[in-house]
């Protein structure tokens, strides 16, 4: 961030306000911390925020600490929409174009409080009075460290801030393994550990607390696993069906896709979830090396997001999708 925009969010924030902070809709271990880390900063500093979630989060993200009293907007509209026209300040995190929040965009376009975006992925729309955007960075919640930093507020980092903001670095960084962990991510991890953050602790709630119904779905997943060997390419796609079979709860096929890029010689890997009350398929893709998920979600799928992480969707058949696809796969060279 520029000086000048540092030196207008401190003015802005250097009486209490009334202040709405919003993740993405389907929101993540990322989305969920870096909101919760601000939240919990700014009451810290005699403000009075509140998180609204577009919809609800996964039951893996509830234990962190100030999820209890976040809003959900499908949950409880009217509510909602007074504290966002009431609000003061918007905060927009871990995402850069308003149609990500669902149905929530129709209220934010009307307000005319300021919109502060904190926010890594690619072409930020322009809708923010000030935008800390940087595709340099891993995750959104080092952003948020560094924001606090930034404003000279390093004292106020807590356990609890710190907690929040560990868990999106883990999540988002693939638990450290992906090619934006840095010396300097290294580094505040340290700092976030020195401050209390309970490393050894945090993995396990997130990550080894599944339930026999989502570890059968996982199952079902790798079953229906299809690899284009002649491409490094690997896909696997769940019908609303099968979820149904296996009790889906938002949350449960977090991380699968990761599984396709574990078999030797895959570079690629997608897969295709069926919702048949949105009426698509929603697609996650991931890939190692300099293969572009982005720009293939972005020209094909009508999606975006890294370098080597995105998403999609398909408002077709899911026998169509999958023939587009491995169609489009047949063309690249990987």
């Amino acid at each position: 961030m520029n000086i000048q925009d540092i030196q207008a969010i401190e003015l802005l924030l250097s009486t209490p306000k009334k202040i709405a902070i919003i993740p993405h809709r389907n929101p993540d271990g990322d989305a969920m911390g870096s909101t919760l880390a601000l939240y919990h900063f700014l009451l810290k500093n005699n403000h009075f925020p509140t998180v609204i979630s577009p919809n609800v989060f996964p039951d893996f993200l509830a234990w962190m600490p100030g999820s209890e009293n976040v809003k959900i907007y499908e949950n409880n509209k009217e509510v909602c929409t007074k504290i966002l026209e009431e609000a003061e300040l918007i905060f927009t995190l871990d995402f850069n174009a308003l149609h990500r929040v669902g149905e929530m965009e129709q209220v934010l376009k009307k307000l005319t409080a300021p919109f502060i975006m904190i926010d890594h992925h690619q072409s930020p729309d322009d809708y923010s009075t000030y935008t800390y955007s940087d595709v340099a960075y891993g995750s959104t919640c080092e952003m948020v460290y560094n924001f606090i930093v930034f404003l000279g507020k390093k004292q106020d980092l807590d356990k609890t801030i710190a907690t929040c903001i560990y868990t999106g670095i883990l999540t988002d960084s693939g638990s450290f393994r992906f090619p934006k962990t840095t010396g300097t991510t290294h580094r505040i991890i340290a700092d976030l550990i020195d401050l209390g953050v309970e490393n050894s602790l945090i993995p396990t709630l997130l990550f080894d607390n599944s339930s026999y119904n989502r570890l059968q779905l996982l199952g079902r997943a790798l079953q229906n696993m299809k690899v284009m060997e002649d491409h490094k390419t690997s896909y696997s796609s769940l019908t609303q069906e099968e979820l149904n079979s296996f009790n889906y709860v938002k949350g449960d096929t977090e991380g699968i896709v990761n599984y396709g890029l574990s078999i030797k010689g895959i570079v690629f890997t997608a897969i295709f979830i069926e919702n048949k009350d949105e009426g698509i398929i929603k697609i996650s893709f991931r890939s190692q090396g300099n293969f572009d998920v982005n720009q293939f979600a972005r020209e094909h799928f009508n999606g975006g997001g890294h370098i080597n992480a995105a998403g999609g969707k398909s408002e077709v058949s899911m026998e169509e999708t999958l023939h587009k696809f491995e169609n489009l796969v047949q063309k690249l060279e990987i």
